[in-house]
């Protein structure tokens, strides 16, 4: 019985105990949990990357299309075509080519200026003999092609109305990879046509213009461009005016993803210049450059990888003059630093024969500094006239009267009444010689011929006949 009560004991005083434990452990437990609940971060707050808010607000776009849109212009282009009969390809023996009716072209164009001007791509209106421009309104106008420059794929032209709607420069420089912009333009004739993306990188040249001086240091964006947007707008989120689009990288002839604008910056320059000289004044600082990279910095000993290699001088050049040897590294024009041969070239184009600019340069370790008198392509200071084609001709010109179209079988032409020193006498053609085609294109008037020479370089051909009714051909360069 003794030992009953003594085992009854003994299993009661284990009870206790072990209660007493869990007692403990639980208050234990109890109080490291509230310790990491204050801690944790709250269970509502956690989110899968890339997932946002419902409802959280994104980039308004809406101010900097209200902007632009009314500003970017649709451009039509017009041109006839010859077709040639290929076993008289010349017309030697009477044979008359045919004329395709008008082949028409389609592009943007942007309007910098109230009173009608208008910049759009070269490789929009190259070629063409009309140019239309509607407007977003719908109105629209005959637009003369002031100049072109073929170097950097820009053109001007210019319509016959005040108080236009226009885009404001803004600066290219300033420009972020990642930031935000807007391609407003005419793809595929789809009028008034706003897409965005974001600039993927700068300075980019893509080998795409066939020009020998060229200029290509594109800013490369991936908002959607597409046949027809050439020559639009691409602008930053205030609405500025930041790249003329250009060019899209594709193996489809659409856009694929990357799509490419002519910095401001160059476009501001090359407008004001055709405006005020007719011709682009291009300061050249006489310097064959190459990228510098791991493999040319180990083979000429050099140490930092910034800046543009010298790997050679134009003899009598401006570099030369300022005390650039080749081996040298330019790392700035005037405060820009530059790190690529595009670089270089969007800074140097920007200024004109004559003007000042400041170059850091590194040799042997050492920063230093020099200013540049930058030369023409001739190799003089002086500012480039612009000497119209057709005055390189060295003739006077009258328009062929009815009677003597009656008479000869033709319709239209341009006769040489009086004939000086210049390229036709040179190419042999007589006094009284009526042109009749230049390069394959019908010419009725002393107009058409001057439209059809206008900015010409290279090789002219030119058809017509004299009054004895003898056709003749002649070609020559400009």
């Amino acid at each position: 019985m003794l030992n009953k009560i003594k085992k009854s004991i003994a299993v009661l005083f284990l009870a206790s105990l072990g209660g007493i434990a869990g007692a403990y452990l639980y208050a234990s437990l109890s109080d490291h949990q509230s310790i990491s609940t204050k801690n944790a971060v709250p269970k509502e707050s956690l989110h899968f990357a890339g997932m946002s808010n419902a409802g959280a607000p994104g980039p308004d776009f809406t101010t900097a299309a209200e902007l632009s849109v009314h500003a970017v212009v649709h451009v039509k282009t017009y041109s006839s075509r010859a077709v040639y009969n290929p076993f008289d390809p010349f017309g030697i023996w009477g044979q008359q080519q045919r004329t395709q009716p008008m082949q028409e072209g389609s592009g943007s164009g942007v309007i910098v200026t109230d009173d009608g001007y208008i910049v759009t791509n070269n490789h929009v209106v190259a070629e063409s003999e009309k140019v239309e421009v509607t407007l977003n309104d719908n109105r629209t106008f005959a637009a003369s092609v002031i100049a072109t420059d073929p170097s950097t794929d820009l053109a001007l032209l210019k319509i016959d109305e005040k108080g236009l709607p226009f885009i404001v420069y803004g600066n290219s420089d300033d420009l972020k990879v990642g930031e935000w912009v807007l391609a407003v333009g005419n793809p595929f004739n789809l009028t008034s046509t706003v897409t965005a993306g974001i600039v993927s990188a700068k300075a980019r040249n893509i080998g795409i213009l066939p020009d020998q001086f060229k200029i290509e240091s594109f800013i490369q964006t991936d908002a959607a461009v597409n046949p027809g947007n050439s020559g639009g707008a691409l602008v930053n989120t205030r609405g500025e005016l930041v790249g003329i689009n250009s060019a899209i990288a594709s193996s489809t002839g659409s856009y694929t993803g990357y799509s490419f604008a002519i910095p401001v910056n160059i476009v501001k320059k090359v407008m004001d210049d055709l405006v005020e000289y007719g011709t682009v004044q291009r300061g050249f600082i006489g310097v064959s450059i190459r990228d510098l990279d791991s493999r040319l910095a180990n083979e000429k000993g050099i140490q930092n990888l910034k800046g543009v290699y010298v790997a050679g001088l134009t003899t009598g050049g401006a570099a030369s003059e300022a005390g650039i040897k080749e081996g040298d590294v330019i790392t700035k024009i005037g405060e820009i630093e530059v790190n690529s041969s595009p670089q270089l070239q969007e800074q140097v184009g920007r200024f004109r024969p004559g003007d000042k600019i400041a170059v850091t340069y590194v040799r042997d370790g050492k920063e230093r500094i020099t200013n540049v008198v930058l030369k023409n392509k001739e190799g003089s200071t002086a500012i480039v006239k612009n000497e119209p084609a057709v005055n390189l001709l060295g003739a006077n010109f009258e328009n062929v009267s009815k009677e003597a179209q009656s008479e000869l079988s033709i319709q239209g032409g341009v006769k040489i009444a009086k004939l000086e020193n210049g390229k036709l006498k040179a190419a042999g053609i007589r006094e009284g010689f009526i042109i009749t085609e230049i390069d394959k294109k019908p010419i009725s008037n002393t107009t058409e011929l001057e439209n059809a020479l206008r900015n010409k370089h290279g090789g002219v051909l030119i058809e017509g006949i004299y009054p004895n009714g003898m056709k003749a051909y002649y070609g020559f360069g400009i």
